[in-house]
């Protein structure tokens, strides 16, 4: 594995149309597809878009491989069935609950796990959206898993995942994100020999970068710290190695007697991808006003309509707070949108208590939601000592959707469910005065002067 690491090479861009061979001359030089390509390679195109959608739009790759990835056995339904994997949802598996929802860490399994059998559903919508956690102690050996249902945001949260995928090798590091498209095959091992984290998976779009708007042509997350894989490949017989397919919300087998990592050479701009959450460029008020979270959306899958999201990822990460006679915590709110968010480390700035490193919350469509008792006490109790601070330490993120997500039936009855997250909003009392505050601010104020003088 150590060599492995240090033997990483990454090309930088996004959207790009990138080119990459391992073995010099492997790609063809004046079309996609010859008679015969270089080296006795096959030629295969992944689409990850219909062939007639906008140019803009349009995203496919060439993979110049050592087999086709057509070689290989029928696929069957996998024995045992994964019973925490979930697509469709409906009232045998899930329930909506308006209630705001908070879980703690999901503890790391003792017996052996990898990434297929740690992947666990804890809410989604129809068929369009999930968000999944997993929890894992073991590599993938001689096996590798294809989502043919949509994309998959990665978030790991404690230890590194090395992703194997038909363009080459991601090491994917807690703070950073991996993007897996729909269709492509990779491998999961773990370096540090444990890891949890969370997964965004989308169906029917793909993840691009917000537009800036009035922000201009720099800032938030730059296409330049976007890395996708070079070229990698292994080759040599692997008997009884595994395809396993997520298809239709089930998963299938195949078997094959060769690594689906045996692509020599390819190019394109549909890819697997990999960001660093540290150089993202946040924006934030300098005046006054807690400024709206979407300023610091990472990634985006839209819908048709303008300005809604199927999911758009936004994270809050360490940056100045400098606005004058402002709350400065996130607002309380109620919001057309649903909101998934994650810690991966650090303390979340509006609550104090209780959202842990590894835990998640929800707050669905129009459940009211904001800073905790002890934030606001603490926050209100420094009015007159509102100094530039910096928040450090810290990188939480939210998964928000324009869609009302139904809950597993697990999710629900998990031992890591926090029965008590309500609690944190009981304590607000009312401050509710006749008298204007900034008259009795404004009154202290002279007192004190009078008593100076």
């Amino acid at each position: 594995m150590g060599e492995k690491l240090a033997d990483l090479e990454y090309q930088p861009g996004f959207g790009n149309h990138f080119s990459s061979e391992a073995i010099a001359g492997a790609l063809p030089r004046d079309q996609n597809s010859p008679l015969v390509c270089p080296h006795g390679l096959y030629a295969e195109q992944i689409s990850g878009t219909s062939f007639t959608s906008p140019r803009k739009l349009n995203q496919r790759s060439w993979l110049y491989r050592i087999k086709p990835s057509v070689t290989h056995e029928p696929f069957k339904p996998r024995v045992p069935a994964h019973t925490r994997l979930v697509s469709e949802f409906d009232a045998s598996n899930s329930r909506t609950n308006p209630t705001q929802l908070r879980w703690r860490p999901e503890d790391v399994p003792d017996s052996p796990t990898d990434f297929v059998d740690g992947l666990y559903t804890v809410c989604g919508a129809g068929s369009s959206f999930l968000r999944h956690g997993y929890t894992a102690n073991k590599g993938m050996k001689d096996s590798a898993f294809c989502n043919a249902d949509g994309d998959f945001l990665f978030v790991p949260q404690a230890g590194r995942v090395w992703i194997e995928t038909e363009c080459g090798r991601l090491l994917v590091s807690p703070g950073e994100i991996a993007v897996i498209p729909q269709g492509f095959r990779f491998s999961i091992d773990l370096p540090d020999g444990k890891s949890r984290g969370y997964v965004a998976e989308i169906y029917g779009a793909h993840f691009q970068l917000p537009d800036l708007g009035p922000i201009g042509a720099n800032g938030l997350a730059a296409p330049r710290d976007f890395l996708a894989p070079t070229a990698w490949f292994e080759e040599g017989l692997r008997p009884d190695y595994t395809i396993v397919q997520k298809f239709g919300g089930e998963l299938f087998t195949a078997k094959q007697d060769f690594s689906p990592f045996n692509v020599v050479a390819w190019h394109g701009n549909y890819v697997p991808y990999k960001y660093d959450l540290h150089k993202f460029c946040p924006y934030n008020t300098v005046l006054v006003d807690h400024g709206d979270p979407s300023v610091n959306t990472v990634l985006t899958a839209p819908t048709d309509k303008p300005g809604v999201a199927l999911l758009d990822f936004v994270i809050f990460p360490p940056r100045w707070l400098v606005a004058e006679h402002t709350f400065r915590p996130p607002y309380y709110h109620r919001n057309c949108m649903s909101e998934f968010m994650g810690l991966i480390y650090g303390a979340y700035e509006a609550k104090a208590d209780g959202f842990l490193p590894g835990g998640a919350s929800l707050h669905s469509c129009m459940t009211p939601h904001g800073p905790d008792t002890t934030t606001y006490e603490a926050t209100i109790a420094r009015v007159n000592a509102m100094a530039p601070s910096k928040l450090t330490g810290t990188m939480a993120f939210m998964f928000e959707s324009a869609l009302i997500p139904r809950v597993c039936h697990w999710a629900l009855e998990s031992p890591f469910l926090d029965h008590d997250y309500y609690q944190c909003w009981i304590g607000l009392k009312s401050h509710f005065s006749r008298i204007s505050l900034n008259e009795t601010n404004i009154e202290s104020t002279e007192k004190k002067n009078e008593a100076s003088e």
